[in-house]
């Protein structure tokens, strides 16, 4: 079975020298002629560091994502491991035909129609013209660009070269799998065939390297992730950990504005864990609490705290606040916070945003909404699909039990309650 082995891999770059005369040309060829053998460990004038001492290793049906700001380092990482760079130093094994993506339309000759690219794209990855028609229908009805088939690529939108790039990167057999964020062009519709697709290699044993800024992507599709910034490996663990790494890092860089002239504001709202620590990472049945800091510039009488929560992707997932539980906060002055505590946080792994506003007492108009600036994780054992958890055990029968589980009382609420968003909604109409 394939693997894929980095091992200590650096890559470093020199930032581009330009001569616009013949008398800087020359001097800059006579110090590269006169310059000698290149240290491989040090960075000379100019240089820098893209990848550094970077290792990880994907084994037969392992997915790893690799998430990280805007020039961490992982587009290098990926032409690393296709071949169009060469690393300074370190090793990169990869067993067997690599089936990629990682630009749009990256290989495509422009001027060839889809039809010719596909057979272009399989003689480049060693296949015969027999293996490339025996699976150039599956190719054009995965892509869905039939009726242009035989157009140029280059009157394709970005879309329809990514559908057809990885439709090609994705059947044509590859013993490894490796796709950049150009699957983010694509509608809704063929992301869920993209992920659907790679789920099938995987459970056939192909390794997958993956790279997103699509963070709930990463955590539902890979089996292990990796922070990247300044080109080195900052975190590595389980998809949802790394992706509570990465938006701490990102929040602890971006916290919620001071108070200014608003008569209360929240200061911060923290998610802590059963033993009152703080953190990013919660995990599905456990108790968790959400703690609203405040700071009131005058007294506040009778005012509502509100909490919505959101997945990573925009999904409403649930919406809860003081006015609904008919709980009277009195009047708040000074510092001070409020807890919302959950007894059993029946989220499935993912990833979410909290929103926290505090209202007035007809809980209408917001004195202070912050909109899905605190992110959290969930992580869980548990493979059931959606985004709430449900307690449950099956029966066979006449009562038999087949797996034993503790019963919960679900409590529904009511769609006609009031969101954050659209108290916010009705405060921009008034």
């Amino acid at each position: 079975m394939s693997t894929v082995i980095f091992d200590g891999v650096s890559k470093k770059f020199r930032r581009g020298e330009r001569h616009d005369s013949l008398r800087d040309l020359v001097p800059s060829l006579v110090r590269r002629a006169m310059r000698r053998t290149p240290d491989r460990t040090t960075l000379a004038d100019q240089e820098f560091w893209a990848v550094r001492d970077m290792s990880f290793e994907v084994g037969p049906g392992e997915a790893l994502g690799i998430i990280g700001p805007n020039g961490a380092g992982k587009s290098t990482t990926l032409k690393l491991l296709t071949k169009i760079l060469r690393p300074t130093r370190g090793r990169i094994e990869i067993n067997g035909r690599i089936g990629a993506l990682i630009e749009v339309a990256a290989g495509f000759h422009p001027d060839l129609t889809g039809r010719e690219n596909v057979y272009l794209q399989g003689a480049i990855m060693g296949m015969s013209r027999a293996e490339i028609a025996r699976k150039f229908d599956a190719i054009v009805d995965f892509s869905g660009v039939q009726e242009f088939i035989d157009t140029p690529v280059k009157r394709y939108s970005s879309g329809m070269n990514a559908r057809l790039g990885f439709a090609i990167a994705a059947h044509l057999d590859p013993d490894v799998l490796i796709i950049d964020e150009v699957l983010s062009v694509g509608d809704v519709g063929f992301q869920e065939k993209c992920v659907a697709r790679m789920r099938e290699l995987l459970a056939r044993g192909i390794p997958l390297v993956f790279v997103s800024h699509n963070l709930g992507a990463v955590v539902q599709l890979c089996t292990r992730a990796i922070l990247v910034d300044r080109g080195k490996v900052q975190f590595d663990g389980r998809p949802a950990e790394t992706v509570a790494e990465f938006r701490k890092a990102r929040r602890d860089s971006a916290a919620p504005a001071a108070a200014g002239d608003k008569p209360i504001a929240i200061t911060d709202v923290q998610l802590l864990q059963p033993d009152g620590d703080p953190s990013p990472l919660h995990t599905t049945g456990r108790p968790m609490t959400i703690r609203v800091s405040y700071e009131a510039r005058e007294p506040i009488r009778q005012p509502h705290v509100a909490i919505d929560i959101h997945s990573v992707d925009g999904v409403y997932c649930a919406g809860i606040n003081t006015r609904m539980d008919d709980c009277t906060l009195g009047t708040l002055e000074g510092r001070g916070f409020v807890d919302l505590a959950i007894a059993k946080l029946a989220l499935l792994p993912g990833c979410y945003s909290i929103s926290a506003g505090i209202l007035d007492p007809q809980g209408l108009r917001p004195l202070d909404l912050q909109e899905r600036a605190f992110p959290f994780s969930v992580v869980s054992d548990r493979r059931d699909f959606g985004f709430v958890y449900l307690e449950h055990q099956w029966m066979q029968g006449h009562g038999t039990q087949i797996r034993p589980a503790a019963r919960h009382e679900v409590r529904l609420v009511s769609p006609t309650a009031r969101s954050l968003a659209a108290v916010a909604l009705q405060e921009e109409l008034e």
